[in-house]
């Protein structure tokens, strides 16, 4: 039992470290978002010459695209300590208070999904990114006081998947704000070549390329990817990842050549077949294919709405002529529109 126990734990670590060693740690190694890492060098550089703290920065975008990544690399560059925390886990002012109050000067604040701050937290980091001052009341009804506590002067680096969510009050105290966008099959390969020589794995280019190919340009899926194909190569190939490997080994895993996974194809036959090609809500959808709905938002849909399989209208979800293409289903397109024309 104890050598199972010590096995697992070896394990668990030996991920983490691996995790760790695929995180590039600076500006030279984090490859993709171009313009916004030109940018952020800019802006590092100018706030270190003039021997500030850097301005808060907001970074939005899809999960999977390196946030967190990127805010750890700024951190770094501005020789400063990062702490990390999530909207979700700061549930009471008090929370927050000891967390700003915990920083020393020049620290960065890491707070992802920030999009779920409880709006009297949110309410307390104004004046904290503001003024660099906290803002607590002591007490309650006539007796109640407040006190003024002075803070270091330190970085707020938030991310949201869901930008639309944050209230202008919030968004407006941040001095920077970076969209990161989706990733392109050529710097995904960049990133699958660096992340296959930090695992110790032979990959060919066009293995590569198949894997960029089907990570739905994002650098978590596609180092997910492959060290799942790595599995494959080791144990039912030679141990080098071909084209060929890649794609066998993908398509065991029931990713298409476009990256669609099996819940992305169950949401668009669910709105082809269960309810006509739409609209459907969003909350309907879900529970007709056993998913969350939170899932199929912010996971799901962004991808599908990014390859126009499907399109929000304000009735709800709809599938388009590509994702009935793509599925096979043309065919029963127009059943559906054949049928629909001889009840009208």
């Amino acid at each position: 039992m104890t050598d199972r126990l010590n096995t697992t734990s070896y394990s668990r670590e030996h991920d983490e470290e691996v995790e760790t060693k695929l995180r590039p740690s600076s500006f030279d190694e984090y490859i993709g978002q171009a313009k916004v890492k030109e940018n952020m060098q800019v802006f590092v550089q100018a706030a270190l010459g003039r021997g500030e703290v850097l301005d808060h920065v907001l970074l939005y975008g899809q999960p999977g695209l390196g946030k967190t990544t990127l805010s750890a690399i700024i951190a770094s560059a501005m020789n400063a300590s990062l702490r990390v925390t999530t909207g979700p886990a700061i549930e009471r002012p008090g929370d927050i208070a000891a967390i700003l109050n915990d920083l020393n000067e020049g620290d960065f604040l890491f707070i992802d999904e920030i999009h779920r701050l409880n709006r009297t937290v949110e309410e307390m980091l104004y004046s904290a990114m503001e003024d660099f001052v906290l803002d607590i009341v002591i007490g309650k009804g006539p007796g109640a006081r407040s006190i003024r506590l002075e803070l270091p002067r330190f970085t707020l680096v938030g991310a949201t998947t869901r930008i639309g969510l944050l209230t202008a009050p919030l968004r407006d105290r941040f001095g920077v704000i970076h969209h990161l966008e989706p990733y392109s099959v050529q710097d995904l390969q960049k990133i699958i070549t660096r992340s296959a020589a930090v695992i110790g794995v032979e990959i060919e280019p066009d293995g590569a390329e198949e894997i960029a190919r089907r990570a739905r340009g994002t650098p978590r899926i596609v180092n997910r990817l492959l060290k799942r194909v790595r599995d494959f190569a080791q144990v039912q190939y030679d141990g080098i990842i071909t084209c060929e490997v890649a794609k066998s080994s993908l398509d065991k895993l029931e990713i298409d050549k476009l990256g669609l996974d099996t819940v992305d194809k169950k949401i668009l036959r669910a709105i082809i077949e269960k309810f006509g090609g739409g609209p459907v809500g969003l909350d309907t959808l879900a529970a007709s294919i056993d998913e969350e709905a939170g899932t199929l938002e912010d996971v799901a849909e962004p991808y599908l709405l990014q390859l126009g399989f499907i399109q929000r209208t304000p009735r709800g979800r709809t599938a388009t002529r590509l994702a009935y293409a793509h599925l096979g289903l043309d065919g029963f397109r127009e059943q559906a529109q054949i049928s629909l024309a001889e009840v009208l």
